[in-house]
């Protein structure tokens, strides 16, 4: 295994640390959880660019990476379920197209890397994911849940527009 594929499985330490600290909602805890959560998401943009840099893009990284992101995304949103922050059925949208993509990717003989809009999702994801873990005022609320919106609306773009091309192509 290469540096920017043991980045990836890294991520995951901070798995654990950010669902104990999101246990216990206090400001303090939730600010913790927030640090964790943006170092962990900013190590997903560091190993791919190592990869790319140093030439080490592996099939198992572009295995790996997707899977370790639905981890760390998937694992603050259940907790804010917990919380009563957001709705379990946006969360179920989020994670039946990511169930899709996985279960249609495991079928294909060459893994292609994220598309633009996959890297949207992303990016859409962490930012919802960031606002709700933070102790914001109030005021925040209305902006946090239009950001989670958005992220699940761009979640399910990008996964027509994954699998799109692909059907046709195998038409």
């Amino acid at each position: 295994m290469n540096l920017p594929t043991w980045m990836t499985v890294s991520r995951l330490l901070g798995v654990p640390f950010l669902l104990y600290f999101l246990h216990q909602p206090t400001v303090q805890s939730r600010w913790i959880s927030l640090v964790i959560f943006l170092v962990a998401a900013g190590t997903d943009w560091l190993d791919g660019y190592l990869a790319r840099r140093l030439n080490q893009v592996t099939d198992l990284g572009k295995f790996l990476d997707p899977l370790v992101d639905k981890l760390l995304v998937l694992a603050p949103l259940l907790m804010l379920i917990e919380l009563n922050q957001i709705p379990a059925w946006g969360v179920f949208l989020i994670l039946g197209r990511e169930l899709a993509i996985a279960g249609w990717r495991v079928n294909q003989t060459k893994i292609s890397g994220a598309n633009l809009w996959g890297k949207l999702k992303t990016v859409s994801q962490i930012t919802a994911i960031a606002l709700l873990i933070a102790p914001l005022p109030t005021v925040w609320r209305s902006p946090s849940l239009l950001a989670f919106w958005l992220s699940v609306a761009l979640t399910l773009i990008s996964g027509g527009i994954y699998l799109m091309p692909q059907t046709e192509r195998s038409s």
